[in-house]
């Protein structure tokens, strides 16, 4: 099966990257297109390095998406997000990066992500971004879901 989806992480002793690495996403057929049905990862442990101190900045990030024809491989996407680890961006970059990345791998019909990072100087800092295919109902969706975001997350 690992070798008809063309899936080479899983199952293979992991090698994690020191640096942003978005060629290890890798994607799997989704055996259920025509169903809106979400997936979820949550990811509590992602660090990267703040780009102007080299600082490391803690968060968990959540990565919610109505699949289209592609679905994103788990053990791809954790060595992807662990290979932000000595990245310096700033978080609201990375939580687009991620989205944009995932957007461009799997062209799913929805997503969102949401980076919930630790306070840092006191003040915590929860970037939102979010991407509707367009010309769909999921376009519009997006839309809407950014326009009644709340700010403060449960």
């Amino acid at each position: 099966m690992r070798e008809q989806e063309n899936l080479n992480a899983l199952g293979r002793k992991t090698e994690y990257l020191s640096d942003y690495a978005p060629e290890v996403l890798e994607t799997f057929v989704n055996k259920h297109p025509d169903n809106d049905y979400w997936v979820q990862f949550n990811c509590p442990e992602f660090t990267s390095l703040c780009p102007i101190t080299g600082q490391p900045d803690f968060a968990e990030i959540r990565i919610m998406y109505l699949p289209g024809e592609r679905m994103v491989e788990s053990k791809s996407l954790k060595l992807y997000l662990f290979s932000f680890r000595n990245h310096g961006d700033f978080h609201e970059d990375c939580v687009n990066v991620i989205m944009k990345d995932l957007v461009r791998l799997m062209a799913p019909k929805y997503i969102e992500v949401v980076g919930i990072f630790t306070p840092r100087g006191g003040i915590s800092i929860y970037p939102y971004a979010n991407y509707g295919r367009p010309g769909t109902k999921y376009e519009a969706m997006a839309e809407q879901r950014l326009l009644a975001h709340e700010a403060v997350l449960r």
